[in-house]
């Protein structure tokens, strides 16, 4: 039987988008999301956090306090009934100065790595699965992974469709306000509304 999970992209799309979170105070949850991740942990559905997190190897932070941010987040989600299933970061990008970190990966979106991984540790069927994130290179990996891709239009999502559609070579699958409407769709999509 099909397992389906739903990845989720973590700035703008769980967690409010404020820059680079580099203390743990910046770190802040938007309103539904926390809902809309218990919603998918009630029926069943798996949830990971995919997230890109080139500050590493820019310098903006250490390696050491995205794993400080993630620890707070299951904190925030927990604390409203919501937890994640697993947590997947690329700390690469190839134009970042610190080493190991300044290269170019297999991970960092819309490069599927991180999917890839996740649907192997936690045994996941990828085409059975969904992406959501707020910016199109989300959209973009769920394709590469054979998963659909939701556009949230919290965070860059917004600006993204409105200055940005045009030149898409890919669509998203769906387009939602927010987090709480892109699980509501999926759940009915996988019929477990």
């Amino acid at each position: 039987m099909a397992r389906p999970a739903v990845f989720l992209d973590r700035d703008g799309t769980v967690t409010r988008e404020v820059g680079y979170i580099n203390h743990v105070d910046r770190l802040e949850l938007l309103p539904d999301s926390a809902a809309a991740i218990r919603r998918l942990n009630e029926a069943g559905v798996p949830v990971v956090l995919i997230t890109n997190q080139a500050g590493v190897a820019r310098g903006y932070f250490p390696y050491e306090l995205v794993g400080v941010v993630h620890q707070r987040l299951r904190e925030l989600l927990a604390a409203e009934g919501a937890c994640l299933d697993g947590i997947y970061f690329c700390p690469h990008v190839p134009e970042g100065k610190v080493a190991p970190f300044n290269v170019d990966c297999a991970c960092r979106k819309p490069k599927t790595k991180m999917v890839e991984d996740a649907a192997r540790d936690l045994d996941l069927e990828l085409p059975a699965s969904f992406a959501v994130g707020d910016k199109i290179t989300d959209v973009v990996m769920a394709h590469r992974a054979r998963a659909r891709g939701v556009l949230v239009l919290t965070g860059y999502g917004r600006g993204e469709l409105e200055s940005q559609a045009h030149q898409w070579t890919e669509q998203p699958d769906y387009i939602a306000e927010h987090l709480g409407e892109a699980v509501g769709w999926i759940l009915r999509e996988i019929g477990r509304d």
